[in-house]
């Protein structure tokens, strides 16, 4: 994979000319920043800008003021490449807070493996029905250790609405959900992202995480995507690279809470 070409198609398609990712949400571009407003628990924030030393903090204190006029918490979603070097160092002086950086990784879907190699007694299960959307915000609570409310709201929306732009899969075993991920398909671009793969610990280490890899990489051979994308954490970027993923950039969330 060229670096530099695929990295370029990737901000183009991915963040400058980006499509709103769920139901009721839209994407505006203000200047050189592009930002989405998401439906009432969707996601707000920046996804690609283009500042210089002299434009930069201007263009942060316009994105604090619209989102704080709506009553957003937003997030100022920042790469490691994007201008000036200092950006980072001006959104924390504006007050956002970071979060982990995490690794941003693409692989072309015909490279990747789809043979789907799961442990016995185990089985995927889509996610299509509103009982589905619960088992799979079960595993993530359980998985993360954080909340799913938003997560559940996003998945019934977009299930309802708009089905083909989402495939989510639980992994079940002798009954109970033990694993589950979601990928996000978007229109379009070539790219589907792969989001929430989590397992419970009692089932870690098993190939269940490599196995529905390799099932949501099937599934987007299937709809004609050419890459998957996946922000990965310090956990997952090893295994995904070892399965074929190279990392374009890294990314980091800034988070402004009004």
């Amino acid at each position: 994979m060229d670096h530099e070409p695929m990295l370029d198609l990737f901000d183009r398609r991915m963040r400058r000319d980006v499509p709103a990712d769920g139901p009721g949400a839209r994407v505006e571009r203000s200047g050189d920043v592009v930002r989405q407003v998401g439906a009432e628990s969707g996601w707000n924030g920046v996804v690609w800008s283009d500042l210089t030393p002299r434009t930069a903090d201007a263009a942060i204190a316009e994105q604090v003021r619209y989102f704080t006029a709506l009553g957003r918490e937003f997030e100022w979603k920042l790469y490691a490449h994007d201008r000036p070097g200092d950006l980072s160092e001006r959104l924390t002086a504006a007050g956002f807070e970071p979060g982990p950086e995490e690794s941003v990784m693409v692989a072309r879907v015909g490279d990747l493996a789809t043979r789907i190699d799961l442990p016995d007694g185990v089985r995927l299960q889509p996610v299509t029905a509103p009982a589905d959307v619960e088992l799979l915000a079960g595993v993530h609570e359980e998985a993360f250790g954080t909340g799913a409310a938003g997560l559940r709201e996003r998945l019934h929306a977009q299930l309802a609405a708009h089905p083909d732009t989402v495939h989510a899969v639980v992994a079940m075993a002798e009954g109970l959900p033990v694993s589950a991920a979601r990928m996000e398909l978007n229109p379009g671009t070539g790219f589907a992202g792969l989001w929430g793969g989590g397992t419970v610990a009692s089932w870690r280490g098993r190939g269940i995480y490599r196995a529905l890899i390799a099932h949501r990489a099937r599934i987007a051979a299937e709809r004609g995507y050419d890459y998957l994308q996946v922000d990965a954490s310090s956990m997952s970027a090893p295994i995904l690279a070892r399965l074929g993923f190279v990392r374009l950039s890294t990314t980091t969330p800034f988070v402004y809470r009004p």
